[in-house]
């Protein structure tokens, strides 16, 4: 009796601990790098680790957009982040953008004249599951060949080549879950096809299609394997500009952790100002109306 009294108990006890544990798993790695982007070069690499900045500085900030001012300090010579930051929003804004529009386009074909058949979308989310690494050498010797190599535009054709089949898996998810009828009805009343999808459909789907831009532009903001290979100084992105704080006199992990707190800012702000749809759109057709 006592045991059957306590076992609710034990239950919420167990599920508070493993939400505890999560939290730890996500927010601590986030907290340290926080952390030792406040943090001197004395503080960087200690055992035992601390875990508060003792001398609060922001020099690792003013490295990152002003390291001349520290050259004698740090007796380094580096570039500035701004162009990295300027060219990852630029490719994958126009990625994102990209790949929304022909990924949007196809899921509609896929969902409502079934393209391609049965298979067609099957086929389309088997090409994303090729490893990046596997289609690495063939993509820079094609790039390179047609000279879009350390170009926005030939950046901008493998990212949202890349992402395109998780873009029309997901829009093809929402477009589903609008009634076709609406459609039928509109197209009843005198509009095209076209226009029946633009006025109707599209409007209907928009919580879906912020929720999948955002994630799109995720996977651009933060790849790193293709930025490598296909860039060089032109239009090198904020991973690749994270990859070369190294120097002669070691790594610079507080540069280093300050760039990747910038980092994770656009896909923080996006994500709150798109917030309304952004839950909208990640419920989308949960419930069956």
């Amino acid at each position: 009796m006592e045991f059957s009294r306590l076992k609710p108990v034990w239950k919420k006890l167990g599920i508070f601990a493993l939400r505890l544990m999560v939290f730890l798993f996500i927010a601590g790695p986030m907290y340290w790098m926080i952390n030792t982007s406040f943090k001197p070069e004395n503080e960087w690499v200690t055992f035992p680790p601390i875990w508060f900045p003792k001398e609060f500085t922001i020099d690792n900030y003013i490295m990152l957009f002003n390291p001349a001012a520290l050259a004698d300090k740090f007796h380094i010579s580096l570039e500035s982040a701004w162009p990295a930051l300027l060219n990852s929003t630029i490719i994958s804004v126009f990625a994102t953008i990209s790949c929304m529009v022909i990924g949007t386009m196809c899921a509609y074909s896929i969902s409502r004249f079934r393209v391609g058949g049965n298979f067609f979308p099957m086929s389309i989310l088997a090409l994303r599951m090729f490893p990046p690494i596997a289609v690495a050498l063939p993509i820079l010797v094609l790039f390179s060949t047609l000279q879009l190599r350390d170009t926005y535009l030939g950046m901008v054709i493998a990212y949202a080549c890349f992402n395109l089949p998780f873009s029309v898996w997901m829009m093809k998810s929402f477009i589903d879950d609008i009634p076709l009828e609406l459609e039928e009805a509109a197209i009843i009343d005198g509009m095209t096809q076209i226009g029946a999808m633009l006025k109707v459909t599209i409007p209907l789907v928009k919580a879906g299609i912020a929720a999948t831009a955002l994630f799109i532009f995720i996977l651009c903001w933060s790849e790193f394997l293709f930025a490598f290979i296909l860039t060089d100084t032109e239009v090198a992105t904020i991973t690749v500009r994270l990859a070369r704080y190294t120097t002669d006199t070691g790594e610079m992990y507080g540069a280093r952790a300050a760039l990747g707190v910038i980092a994770t800012v656009p896909p923080v702000v996006i994500g709150y100002l798109i917030q309304n749809y952004l839950v909208r759109g990640l419920t989308f057709g949960a419930i069956k109306r």
